[in-house]
């Protein structure tokens, strides 16, 4: 909701003094009274902490880093504060922080999507000052920050449930759940009132936290008009450039005023693709299916793994066979199209499913030749316009995903052998001939008819 500020005309003294004899001259017994200033609207929002981040880089340049806190060193905000120079160095440069709030105990399941207090923070990860410092951290080195924010429903323990019991949707006077999940009370969007304090507490993160925006939790399921109403409100922060991600996938959420939502179906592509259940022809479908469904002006988010899927489906090493395959699976999402997401634990190979509602430690200075490789594969995105916007042209082949992307002068050319063996790409008319560097280890390369790939092999080229 806009909240419009009233605007006060300022006077000069000599226009002032003509205004007085004017009233004077017309009604002597009526002395002028000025009208008193009245006083300036105030939002009730809380001061602004920290300075404002300056370099929240375009949605084209972001490559994205899911925060499990519970993975890290102590499960805190610390903890993760000690690996923000690992995280930096990935070649990511926005920081999505899984919920931060307390969770709720009635009912409870331990998910920490069941949000006892909008405004606190979980005392388990650290204090507020903690957070702050985080973020600040995070800043600091180039990274900006953004929440998790779950607006259809609270725990059973909210204080909303007694103080504002018509704020949740109600059946014969008892208030339902969210969906399947017992742990969660449903809101009620008609209720205006409601609307308005879920919107007061998002913007009380960016003043008191300092930070970059949220990532929308269940956001299909919430009505369109309310994102709006909520993004339009956060926008008129000026002092801010804030990021949006909708876990979603409808063209309302783009239009509503987000700029990222979920590639769902290409996730299922892309695993279907590695089991051998389909072709690189339909990752392609989809990848252009899922991008014409939303507005120009929104992109997707592109991953082999987030946490839900690392909870439900297993490691990336499982999903993937191994190391190589998971890390051809990256080379693939991060230079189709969209924005490349990493689910912290992905980038050490951790070998097996992790359950977010627990504490699962995770090493993270395990497999350092898959961290290096991860590097890699982002240095090269980052170098190349043409990955993030370039036109995509597909060269079909039954096991090789073969593309190349072009935008003015930047051309490049992408091989992933997406089987276990040995495979042989037939090189297409119009690339036979031509040479190109290779962006990962340098030197040249001419093609002729044919390209052997070994085993989920990958390539990036660039002409």
């Amino acid at each position: 909701m806009n909240i419009q500020k009233l605007k006060l005309k300022t006077y000069s003294p000599i226009l002032l003094l003509i205004t007085i004899l004017v009233f004077a001259g017309c009604s002597k017994s009526t002395p002028f009274t000025p009208t008193p200033t009245p006083p300036p609207v105030n939002s009730g929002d809380p001061a602004q902490y920290g300075t404002p981040y300056a370099s929240v880089p375009a949605t084209k340049d972001i490559v994205m880093y899911e925060v499990n806190i519970k993975t890290f060193p102590n499960a805190n905000f610390a903890g993760v504060e000690s690996r923000l120079d690992s995280i930096k160095a990935l070649g990511v440069n926005v920081i999505w922080l899984m919920p931060t709030y307390p969770i709720g105990i009635l009912k409870a399941s331990g998910s920490p999507y069941s949000v006892k207090d909008y405004e606190g923070v979980n005392s388990a990860f650290g204090t507020l000052d903690d957070l702050r410092t985080l973020v600040a951290n995070a800043h600091s080195l180039g990274m900006a920050v953004i929440l998790d924010w779950e607006a259809n429903g609270t725990s059973w323990d909210n204080s909303w449930i007694t103080t504002n019991p018509s704020w949740y949707i109600q059946s014969g006077g008892t208030i339902q759940q969210l969906s399947t999940y017992t742990d969660v009370a449903a809101l009620n969007f008609s209720n205006q009132s409601m609307r308005l304090a879920l919107i007061k507490a998002m913007k009380y993160w960016v003043f008191t936290a300092n930070v970059d925006g949220y990532r929308c939790d269940f956001a299909d399921n919430t009505p369109s008009d309310f994102w709006t109403q909520a993004l339009d409100t956060l926008n008129n922060i000026t002092t801010h450039k804030l990021i949006y991600l909708a876990e979603g996938t409808t063209s309302a959420e783009i239009s509503s005023g987000f700029q990222l939502d979920y590639a769902f179906d290409y996730y299922g592509s892309i695993k279907s693709l590695f089991a051998g259940a389909s072709t690189p022809g339909s990752l392609f479908s989809t990848n252009a299916t899922e991008i014409s469904s939303i507005p120009a002006s929104g992109t997707k988010l592109r991953y082999i793994t987030n946490h839900d899927d690392a909870s439900s489906d297993g490691s990336t090493i499982t999903e993937y066979s191994g190391k190589q395959g998971a890390l051809a699976a990256f080379a693939i999402v991060s230079y189709m199209g969209g924005i490349p997401l990493i689910y912290s634990s992905q980038e050490v190979g951790y070998p097996s499913a992790i359950n977010f509602f627990n504490n699962v430690p995770v090493d993270y200075t395990a497999n350092p030749d898959m961290v290096a490789a991860y590097k890699q594969i982002l240095a090269f995105r980052a170098a190349h316009e043409a990955i993030k916007t370039g036109t995509l042209t597909q060269y079909n082949d039954a096991n090789i995903v073969a593309f190349e992307k072009t935008s003015g002068t930047d051309d490049v050319l992408v091989l992933v052998n997406t089987k276990n063996v040995v495979e042989t790409f037939n090189i297409p008319a119009a690339l036979q001939g031509t040479t190109w560097g290779n962006g990962y280890t340098g030197g040249n390369i001419t093609f002729s008819t044919q390209y052997t790939l070994q085993p989920y092999s990958y390539f990036a080229f660039k002409r």
